[in-house]
């Protein structure tokens, strides 16, 4: 589905920009003194809710938890603490994960089981629940509409930037909007990578519909994001929708449904690629496309293994035209392809055709990878699918930043 469409505008707001919704961002001194690090976000009636989790085998109390509250498709609330991650953490880290969510039903007046928990952060230490229940009173006598950026900055740990994004569209006469926030920096690889992501509609739309157009968004976006190839144990994606727009309910098959899936893919295709540039350390980020594929699941494969392997990033990061090792990481990324078919493209100069390769001005492959951004592109030659995936260069801050992570 291409992200090219006039049926949406961008507006500002984020989380906050739809009909019905608040959050709040605040400092509860659990990550750094002066830091946000609690967030609230709530809708004004219940919602349709679904969500996406880290595949990881071990996940921390509150995935484990907010698996639970969104088993029957509903929730109103989501409450996130950004410093300690709450994982590894046993009984206790689920009774902790629990309290956040009672106490966030408490002072909301809704049922605990309407509250979405997230935590993210060092594995393995005790939550510091003083400071994240002062936290939580503290977020939810300050929710506002304009909370959202707030919000969005207290779940960050060591990204850099902000991570929000709003459109506005139609469904059916009534304008809809969604909104969102994310965070995610480090601990990136497909299957949600170290990342939490919070999204927020106004439209109506049936469960079914509201998961199957998630599940398609995040493959498409968040499962193409690729920092340093690993999956942590809180990756949480959830996304709300309270039907104040007042449209007609969409469904799988409504004709809305098409429309609705392309205005969210844009949302999170947005907040993926805002990932992949605050990478880490990174002082490149790299899109990487696969075009001729026979399958859109082959490429993006493909595409994901490129963006994925060290060699390549290390070779981004030197600003050092070695295409082989693109070539040699579509090789091992488990799709049947012709290698002899394979042509390989840096920005717009074409470094190697049929699989072999060509003589190129090495000044001129210079020039493209000094940029800050570096399109990299694949071209099979043996089918009509296309993928797309998204990262950064590997650089020695990356390591300076994760060897004292905890300290």
């Amino acid at each position: 589905m291409s992200q090219d469409n006039t049926n949406w505008v961008t507006v500002p707001g984020g989380i906050t920009a739809p009909q019905g919704y608040k959050a709040a961002g605040v400092a509860a001194q659990v990550r750094k003194k002066g830091c946000r690090d609690v967030a609230l976000i709530c809708s004004e009636t219940p919602a349709v809710a679904a969500g996406l989790f880290t595949r990881n085998l071990v996940r921390a109390a509150p995935v484990l938890v907010s698996q639970e509250h969104l088993a029957d498709g509903s929730a109103q609330a989501i409450v996130v603490n950004s410093g300690i991650a709450n994982a590894c953490t046993g009984a206790q880290g689920m009774a902790d994960a629990r309290r956040m969510a009672g106490l966030t039903g408490e002072l909301l007046n809704i049922t605990p089981g309407l509250v979405v928990v997230a935590s993210t952060g060092v594995i393995g230490g005790p939550m510091p629940m003083d400071k994240i229940e002062a936290g939580i009173r503290d977020a939810a006598a300050t929710l506002s509409r304009q909370g959202g950026s707030a919000a969005a900055e207290a779940i960050m740990t060591t990204d850099t930037t902000l991570k929000e994004c709003a459109v506005k569209f139609s469904l059916g006469g009534k304008d809809v909007v969604i909104g969102g926030i994310a965070k995610g920096s480090g601990m990136i690889h497909p299957n949600l990578a170290t990342m939490l992501s919070f999204l927020t509609t106004d439209a109506a739309i049936e469960r079914a519909a509201l998961d199957t157009a998630l599940r398609y968004a995040a493959d498409r976006s968040y499962n193409a994001v690729t920092i340093d190839g690993d999956t942590s144990t809180n990756d949480t994606v959830v996304i709300l929708a309270n039907g104040l727009a007042g449209n007609e309910p969409v469904t799988l098959e409504s004709p809305d449904y098409a429309i609705f899936l392309a205005a969210l893919l844009y949302v999170c295709v947005e907040l993926a690629k805002m990932i992949a540039h605050d990478g880490e350390g990174a002082t490149k980020y790299m899109e990487v496309r696969v075009r001729g594929a026979s399958s859109e699941e082959g490429a993006r494969q493909i595409a994901r293994t490129i963006a994925c392997s060290n060699l390549v990033k290390s070779a981004l990061f030197g600003e050092d035209a070695n295409w082989g090792r693109i070539f040699t990481a579509a090789g091992y990324a488990g799709v049947p392809f012709d290698p002899g078919k394979v042509s390989i493209w840096l920005g717009d100069l074409l470094v190697a055709a049929e699989g072999i390769g060509l003589a190129f001005d090495e000044e001129r492959a210079k020039e493209i990878l000094e940029g800050r951004e570096v399109a990299v592109t694949v071209d099979l030659n043996q089918g009509n699918a296309d993928g797309v995936a998204w990262g950064c260069d590997l650089s020695y801050d990356y390591v300076r930043i994760n060897g004292s992570y905890r300290t």
